[in-house]
């Protein structure tokens, strides 16, 4: 939800699940760019991560093999920033399931501007049983 959904749209999600890819225009209306930097605005890090992780979690939770659990973020491993995000970009997220067992689990996750790697990182992630 506003403010803090970072995916425009999902384009395509794989059959079984594992394969998942997002969109986010990058609009100069984002909140965080009146503060991040003024004169200068560049997407926050954690943000392209919370963007590349809200992809994820959406094929997690489309899959009927996790109905009614939410995917919370258990740790991030080799995240890496490769080039400066700003107003106009197009995000284009393509994210991998790589593992679950159980209620656990990993994914990996990139993050491109025009073809060009932006940011990419490696998620484990938890799978909460959502109360009604």
């Amino acid at each position: 939800r506003y403010p803090m959904l970072l995916v425009d749209r999902l384009l395509e999600v794989s059959e079984d699940f594992k394969r998942c890819r997002g969109l986010k225009n990058v609009s100069i209306n984002e909140p965080f760019f009146q503060g991040h930097y003024p004169g200068k605005p560049i997407m926050p890090g954690v943000l392209l991560m919370e963007c590349m992780a809200q992809v994820g979690c959406a094929a997690l939770m489309l899959s009927p093999e996790h109905t009614n659990k939410v995917p919370l973020i258990g740790g991030i491993d080799n995240a890496k920033f490769r080039r400066m995000v700003i107003p106009g970009d197009q995000l284009i997220v393509d994210v991998e399931i790589l593992w679950t067992r159980g209620s656990i689990g990993k994914m990996k996750a990139e993050a491109k501007v025009e073809g060009e790697v932006a940011a990419s990182m490696e998620m484990t992630f938890m799978l909460q049983k959502q109360e009604s």
